[in-house]
């Protein structure tokens, strides 16, 4: 399935790595520290890490704009991507 939104979330670098400790307070925060920056972000995360992207969209207050494989996109709540 494709969308509008699949090359420019190709396009984009992530910006945020969730390590082996899983997503902490601190990732959280350095999610917030990042959306205020920008309007949307790459997350990834390792292999052997279960990191489940719902909750951590929710606990940084994002919206959940799309999941692949082991990265997610997350943009500012409210606000739509830019074409």
């Amino acid at each position: 399935m494709t969308t509008k939104t699949d090359p420019a979330m190709q396009d984009l670098k992530p910006t945020v790595w969730i390590g082996k400790q899983g997503c902490t307070e601190a990732a959280i925060e350095e999610i917030v520290a990042h959306l205020k920056k920008r309007t949307v972000i790459k997350v990834k995360w390792l292999q052997n890490t279960e990191v489940d992207p719902e909750s951590v969209a929710a606990s940084a207050g994002a919206a959940l704009v799309g999941v692949r494989g082991k990265t997610m996109v997350l943009a500012q709540r409210g606000k739509k991507e830019k074409k």
